[in-house]
């Protein structure tokens, strides 16, 4: 099979012996930026939930009113500055990857599995996460001085704690499928029918 240049291009067997889109494919000096975007973007929301979860911990633990109040405020600054853009660039880079490489985004396992929680972790972020941060911040103007008690903060304080533990815990998994890469890839559909008598006829 040749190519509309005159380069023979072997089949995929995956694809049931079609030609493999590599015209689909991103040149290297748009891949390489796309790359760099895409892992600047990851390890910036690793670290915000990071930074949010340390906020959210002291606020717990701590028994100084103005603490508390200077911890839920840097969350809520950190929140609305910068879970929408980090969460938004780290999944849309990662399915331009997906789309302009030759991983794809359903083909292997645990690209598919990446996308599916990267997808429910940034819904997570953006309205659940953020609505807990609207939250505390509430709590702090609604008790800008003085001692806040617990009844004040309410289940706040733990929400606070356990939505970005969630969302770190979710982005570690990431990691982990990015460098082990493990399951393998999907069985095309073609080759099923294949093997099961009698299939797609």
């Amino acid at each position: 099979m040749r190519s509309p240049t005159g380069a023979v291009v072997a089949p995929d067997p995956a694809s049931g012996g079609r030609r493999p889109s590599a015209d689909r494919r991103l040149p290297p000096g748009a891949r390489k930026p796309l790359v760099v975007l895409h892992v600047v973007a990851s390890v910036s929301w690793l670290a915000l939930m990071l930074c949010l979860l340390t906020l959210a911990v002291t606020a717990l633990t701590t028994g100084d009113a103005d603490r508390l109040r200077t911890a839920y405020r840097a969350m809520g600054l950190l929140g609305d500055a910068l879970v929408l853009p980090l969460s938004l660039l780290t999944f849309l880079s990662g399915v331009a990857l997906g789309l302009g490489t030759s991983w794809g985004l359903f083909r292997y396992y645990w690209v598919s599995t990446k996308f599916w929680l990267t997808l429910g972790a940034m819904a997570a972020s953006v309205f659940a996460l953020t609505a807990r941060l609207h939250d505390a911040v509430r709590v702090t103007e609604a008790h800008p001085t003085g001692p806040i008690t617990v009844a004040d903060l309410g289940f706040v304080r733990y929400n606070t704690v356990i939505v970005p533990a969630v969302a770190l815990t979710l982005y570690l998994f990431n990691v982990i499928l990015s460098v082990y890469k493990p399951w393998g890839r999907r069985k095309a559909a073609g080759t099923l029918r294949r093997r099961i008598p009698g299939a797609g006829s």
